[in-house]
């Protein structure tokens, strides 16, 4: 009996932290889904961050694929206040940076 209490108190204290993170991430004034895609494009930006610095020259279909992936990063990142990130805006930064020179190399190629 006293092991069934200590799992409702478990479950019911990982509930109560689940309900205050919705709750602190709603008052900062983003959706959880923002939140979550937010999350999932500062682990693709540390990829393109490093892609970036290794690969001087990618083919095209390299280049279709950093500026596709970007261009969700850019999306994520966009719907999140700039507090959250900006111990990663030297990455973006650099990020953004490839993403200009690839655009303007294949608008300068067409």
């Amino acid at each position: 009996m006293a092991v069934l209490s200590v799992i409702y108190l478990l479950i019911f204290v990982i509930f109560a932290l689940i309900a205050y993170a919705i709750l602190q991430i709603r008052l900062f004034g983003m959706k959880v889904k923002d939140f979550w895609s937010f999350i999932e494009a500062n682990q693709m930006l540390d990829r393109l961050y490093h892609f970036a610095k290794q690969y001087e020259r990618m083919s095209s279909q390299e280049q279709i694929i950093y500026l596709a992936e970007a261009e969700k990063i850019f999306k994520a990142f966009d719907k999140v206040p700039e507090e959250l990130w900006e111990e990663e805006y030297d990455k973006y930064k650099e990020v953004l940076t490839k993403y200009k020179d690839i655009k303007m190399l294949r608008w300068a190629s067409n």
